[in-house]
């Protein structure tokens, strides 16, 4: 139920005489459980409408209205308590996570809700009938689905649950009733890898183009892993076959349908795929086509500037050859800027872990001490923090950095535009 904490003036609602403290019960006869409800028979311009006064009265209202027009109102919660994974997958970085950390970093989340409104990947593992029809009901799209396999067997087993196998049934659901889907494969070598991928890169391009794309991630390691399945990293050649493996599959089906996360590509100590290849970049918070992104809106920010100073920039092992050469592009436009770029190795997670977003300030601190050479003002990237906020993994600030290092920490907003305007800004 949603229990109302205002009404707007001059809406739908004020005009039914709905108040504070009334609780929306249903619409259309359909329980109402969280906002989604609202949100999608707010839409809509002809519904019936179920709701209980503060004395627990029912009163049923048939709702006809223009469909920009608002029911207009506001809720005391919006019902969206998290739905938690039910999964123990062999794969799972949180597993890996040592203790200690702030509590919202062990949260297995697994909830439909936030893949729709979010973009969050889900299994699908924990569905119910209820949610499976909801979904279709509401045609909720685009969902991001954790796939990993499309071998219902294996898919259990790597899951370590019984109800993995049914993937095939709902994205067969899904894509009948025209809901758009992202996939994912987080690739575990030896396991869900060659034949594998074929077959799940096949069995899901039969449902296209309503599952949409599917992205091939690396599976994250760290050194945390004991007691744990044994995974071996993914080696330059083992990263080049799969390049050529998920160039193969694409050149069958005619189109871009896999692609790959950018890690891969720097892990084989290749070029990623033109700006041009990842689209309308569906997957970029996946880290599919960040790199080909930043670097064409880099190029399309350069222009002669005048800024004298030197700068130190600090960025996860795997980019570091790209950002040296973004770097050296800004250098080219702005002669009196000078930069340093430092791969810096991620201690806390250990070394296999080589991405910015993994970053701690306290081993950004170590790189930077360890650093012999002059500058002005530290660089970090804003996927080092926490969302809105200037805080580390690890519970340091940037103000704590700033502090240890005596020196200006810039951090960029992720962006080709904001990187070349926080190296060349006075």
């Amino acid at each position: 139920m949603l229990k109302i904490s205002s009404v707007e003036k001059n809406s739908v609602g004020s005009e039914l005489r709905l108040k504070k403290g009334y609780e929306v019960l249903s619409f259309d006869g359909y329980p109402a459980c969280d906002v989604i409800d609202y949100l999608y028979y707010d839409s809509r311009d002809a519904f019936t409408l179920c709701v209980a006064d503060a004395n627990g009265k029912e009163f049923e209202f048939e709702i006809e209205k223009d469909e920009d027009e608002t029911l207009g109102l506001s809720f005391e919660d919006d019902g969206l308590e998290m739905k938690t994974c039910y999964n123990n997958c062999i794969f799972c970085f949180v597993d890996q996570m040592p203790k200690g950390l702030r509590p919202t970093l062990y949260i297995k989340d697994d909830d439909y809700r936030q893949s729709f409104l979010c973009g969050n990947f889900v299994t699908l593992t924990n569905l119910t009938e209820n949610d499976v029809e909801r979904i279709v009901r509401y045609k909720l799209s685009p969902l991001y689905v954790s796939v990993h396999t499309m071998n219902g067997q294996l898919r259990e087993r790597m899951m370590n649950n019984r109800f993995a196998g049914k993937i095939t049934e709902y994205l067969t659901r899904f894509a009948a009733a025209e809901i758009l889907i992202n996939t994912q494969i987080v690739l575990v070598p030896g396991v869900n890898d060659g034949d594998e991928l074929d077959y799940s890169a096949r069995e899901l391009f039969k449902l296209f183009p309503y599952v949409h794309t599917l992205a091939v991630v690396p599976c994250g390691i760290t050194k945390y892993r004991e007691g744990l399945y044994s995974i071996e990293d993914a080696n330059p050649d083992y990263c080049r076959g799969v390049i050529e493996q998920v160039d193969r599959l694409n050149s069958e089906f005619g189109t871009n349908f896999v692609t790959l996360a950018d890690e891969f590509y720097f892990k084989a100590g290749l070029n990623v795929k033109p700006f041009e290849f990842y689209g309308e970049f569906p997957q970029i918070e996946n880290g599919v086509g960040m790199t080909a992104k930043f670097l064409r809106e880099l190029e399309e920010s350069l222009e002669p500037r005048e800024c004298e100073r030197t700068l130190l920039i600090a960025i996860g092992t795997s980019a570091e050859g790209f950002i040296r050469g973004c770097a050296k592009m800004v250098e080219e436009h702005c002669k009196s800027l000078k930069t340093h770029v430092i791969g810096v190795e991620n201690k806390f997670f250990g070394s296999t872990v080589n991405c910015s977003g993994l970053l701690t300030g306290r081993d950004i601190l170590a790189a930077v001490k360890a650093f012999d050479k002059p500058y002005d003002a530290l660089v970090i990237p804003c996927n080092t923090l926490r969302e809105f906020e200037e805080v580390f993994l690890c519970g340091m600030t940037v103000s704590e950095l700033s502090k240890e290092i005596d020196k200006p920490v810039l951090v960029t907003d992720g962006t080709g535009e904001g990187f070349f305007e926080v190296l060349t800004s006075k």
